[in-house]
């Protein structure tokens, strides 16, 4: 497997540039990964399958799907990208390559693993101040407009959300400079993270009921559906943070009254 990995690698890296791997690349391995993570949970809601898992009675229009999609598309060419190309020579001066050998697993884990918690930290206090009156009102309802969110919705928003809010998730790798292939991953680790914690279902499988301290869909999703104010679980990947802050106040309450089976409402939800 190495071989195949090392072999496939090179054959990247002779036949394209550092510039060509490292923004139309991870751009293009960005699109993949991330409509076909979300597209199939358009398909669940619409057939019904799985319903018992879904969160949120509620279905979305497929006009409202559509409109999600090609804001998606505007947002990713007319956003993402260029904010790719212009990064590139940060990056580049940060020591970013896609030379060989390949990194070891090691450094990828660790290096992987910091990205992820500086990401969380940061997310948390920039998507707290996103919650403010005036930049909610201006910039972050526009996330909002999905109360009912599904995969795709994750990165659904105005585009100057999608630079703050994004810069939390490439500062790790700006600062260290990583391997091409460990920002890779982590693209993917991180792109598939943010789409399950949007896609508005619970599964069995679901990686909350694993991980310690993930939040997954079940936390993300009562962000979604309470009044903007009092919303709080803010953070993007971990739970920590909005415990230590108090910030998962009103969604312990909710756990706590489902799990003693007491009937609960929306305005119990905003108290």
């Amino acid at each position: 497997m190495p071989f195949i990995i090392e072999s496939a690698w090179q054959y990247l890296i002779i036949n394209f540039s550092d510039f060509q791997l490292a923004c139309f690349g991870t751009f293009f391995l960005h699109e993949i990964v991330f409509f076909l993570s979300g597209l199939p949970f358009i398909w669940l809601e619409r057939a019904g399958w799985l319903s018992n898992y879904k969160i949120q009675t509620k279905i979305n229009s497929p006009e409202s799907k559509e409109r999600c999609i090609i804001r998606l598309l505007v947002l990713h060419f007319g956003v993402n990208l260029p904010a790719m190309i212009f990064s590139y020579p940060v990056f580049k001066y940060m020591g970013m390559h896609s030379s060989l050998p390949l990194p070891s697993w090691r450094v990828v884990l660790t290096q992987i693993i910091f990205y992820f918690i500086l990401e969380d930290f940061l997310f948390y206090w920039e998507h707290r101040i996103m919650h403010t009156k005036w930049l909610y009102k201006h910039v972050h309802r526009v996330h909002h407009e999905y109360a009912t969110p599904f995969g795709l919705t994750s990165e659904y928003g105005h585009p100057a959300e999608i630079l703050f809010l994004g810069f939390p998730t490439m500062l790790g790798p700006a600062i260290t400079g990583p391997h091409l292939i460990t920002l890779w991953l982590y693209t993917v680790l991180r792109v598939l993270e943010t789409v399950e914690a949007h896609c508005g279902y619970h599964f069995p499988w679901s990686p909350s009921n694993f991980l310690p301290l993930y939040g997954g869909a079940d936390f993300h999703d009562y962000h979604h559906r309470v009044l903007y104010t009092k919303s709080g679980n803010y953070s993007s990947t971990f739970t920590y943070m909005d415990r230590i802050f108090g910030t998962d106040i009103g969604y312990r309450k909710l756990k706590a009254l489902k799990n003693t089976g007491v009937e609960y409402s929306s305005e119990q939800m905003n108290q």
